[in-house]
């Protein structure tokens, strides 16, 4: 299952990213500064040039492993897998973490506040979605389900690619 959802993933991340369709390479290097904690006007940030070499081994390589994911599946040996129960120490941690991440993308000045204030309609669906999909995800790994852990980080990183692809005028631009 892990070969279908990293391959599905890093093929439409790779592809979009590679070709800069819409943009979308551009935003990616404007999102990833914005959303990268403590890092204010002098911190040192990659040109949009390497984020679009490392998405164009993603493209090439994302098709391959996604066809073994699911020649796998096609004979059988494609299974969900469980992870071993988290401690409660484990899940205490996680979901400081976790509600710390939020608050630093939710807050007012935060990534996800002003993609959320910036759109409406898709872009909206696609902020609610990542923000579902990272509770999800920490519920999902506490719990030890690996294969829907997966499925929450797929439909996570898919919303992300949507919010590469919203339009390019209210965009990030004051990261």
């Amino acid at each position: 299952m892990f070969s279908l959802v990293w391959g599905t993933f890093a093929t439409t991340l790779g592809w979009v990213v590679a070709t800069d369709f819409r943009g979308a390479a551009h935003r990616f290097h404007a999102f990833s500064h914005a959303a990268t904690p403590f890092g204010g006007p002098g911190a040192s940030v990659i040109g949009v040039g390497f984020f679009r070499l490392v998405a164009g081994v993603f493209a090439l390589v994302g098709p391959i492993v996604l066809v073994t994911g699911l020649l796998d599946l096609w004979r059988g040996e494609a299974e969900g897998f469980r992870l071993p129960p988290a401690g409660g120490w484990f899940v205490l941690v996680q979901a400081v973490l976790l509600g710390a991440a939020l608050w630093h993308y939710w807050r007012r000045s935060g990534f996800l506040r002003r993609q959320w204030d910036a759109g409406s309609g898709l872009r909206r669906t696609a902020v609610a979605g990542v923000t579902a999909s990272l509770v999800a995800f920490a519920a999902l790994l506490a719990l030890g389900s690996g294969t829907w852990m997966l499925v929450a980080w797929l439909l996570g990183g898919l919303c992300g690619i949507t919010l590469l692809l919203s339009d390019p005028a209210d965009g990030p631009s004051d990261s």
